[in-house]
């Protein structure tokens, strides 16, 4: 299956640059994954496409404010670090610019030295593994020097770091946020309770993969990263409470998605309580175990979280769809709109 398959034509200009004012005031597309047929609405409206004994599964990642900014000792030179995830005590991978300069043994310090790193190793991907010196709490010291780890597509300054976190984000440890939960409140999820629907929260930390582009031509070729999950035993009970009574479950975000579908995969469509690390890649042909919807954004083309929600839905739906929103001005990427499909 060729790469190329799922590209599409997306002006710049929808690229959403900063959130709207009330987070759920964005639109909501929804998608009935068998038909093809949509429709459109409010994200408010989220509730009426959803049913009494349904549960919804939201990722409770905290994004660590991961971009550092420093300097190279003996050089002064000016470098940038972005934490992907923790290896052993003080040492994490990175992303490191510009990387071709950082070789093992480079030191760089960080906020008049509050912070230091030596580059204890390098990776095939570019990627820079960092030990860490510091005084104090490590989190600490991360949340008086980090800034909030956007992607590179939104050039504009976020004012409010928080509008880069969910509202109901607690277990922190991801480099990018779970978008798909950005346009819930807690006014929305009160609303969605008092209706009869089920929430449950799982974990999967956001690493390396939302950053690296799909660069094979061939979908089969490409390697996913490994990231980690957590799932709770009250939500393993829930959720298979849930599928024995007959309920769906909708998936809020691509995360949420692989976190489910690796634990069902792994155990014959049963969900266990458990952690582990994840590298699952879903495209077309893909047979879901877990997920019967899904909440999600609109993705960038040719990208590996488009051929997952073309695995659900279909890749002609799905551009279809993504060629309506186009038409429509649907706004895209984290800040963006949202779709459901069901």
């Amino acid at each position: 299956m060729n790469v190329d398959m799922f590209n599409f034509h997306l002006p710049e200009e929808l690229i959403a640059q900063v959130p709207l004012e009330n987070r759920s005031q964005s639109r909501l597309m929804i998608l009935n994954k068998e038909t093809g047929e949509i429709a459109h609405e409010s994200f408010t409206s989220l509730p009426e496409y959803l049913n009494p004994g349904d549960c919804l599964v939201l990722n409770d990642t905290k994004v660590l404010p991961a971009r550092l900014f420093g300097t190279k000792v003996g050089t002064g030179a000016k470098v940038e670090v972005l934490l992907l995830k923790q290896l052993k005590g003080d040492c994490w991978e990175t992303l490191a610019k510009p990387a071709k300069r950082i070789k093992a043994g480079t030191e760089i310090t960080f906020g008049n030295g509050q912070l230091k790193a030596v580059c204890i190793g390098t990776e095939d991907h570019g990627g820079r593994i960092f030990e860490f010196q510091y005084e104090g709490i490590f989190y600490e010291v991360l949340d008086a020097l980090g800034k909030m780890p956007l992607p590179p597509y939104i050039k504009e300054r976020l004012e409010d770091q928080d509008r880069y976190q969910t509202v109901y984000a607690r277990e922190r440890g991801s480099a990018a946020a779970p978008t798909a939960g950005l346009h819930f409140t807690h006014d929305l999820l009160e609303r969605i309770k008092e209706k009869g629907i089920h929430v449950a929260f799982i974990t999967l930390h956001v690493g390396l993969g939302t950053f690296r582009p799909v660069s094979t031509e061939s979908v089969e070729d490409h390697d996913m990263h490994s990231e980690y999950y957590r799932m709770s035993r009250e939500t393993a009970d829930l959720l298979n409470e849930v599928k024995r009574k007959g309920g769906r479950i909708i998936s809020v975000g691509t995360t949420s998605t692989r976190t489910l579908e690796t634990i069902a995969g792994q155990n014959d469509g049963v969900f266990i309580p458990g952690n582990g690390w994840t590298d699952i890649f879903i495209y077309p042909g893909y047979e879901f175990k877990a997920v019967d919807g899904l909440v999600t954004n609109f993705h960038l083309p040719m990208s590996t979280l488009i051929m997952l929600v073309s695995a659900l839905a279909g890749r002609e739906h799905i551009l279809h769809a993504y060629e309506i929103a186009v038409k429509e001005r649907y706004r895209f990427f984290s800040f963006g709109d949202a779709m459901i499909i069901i």
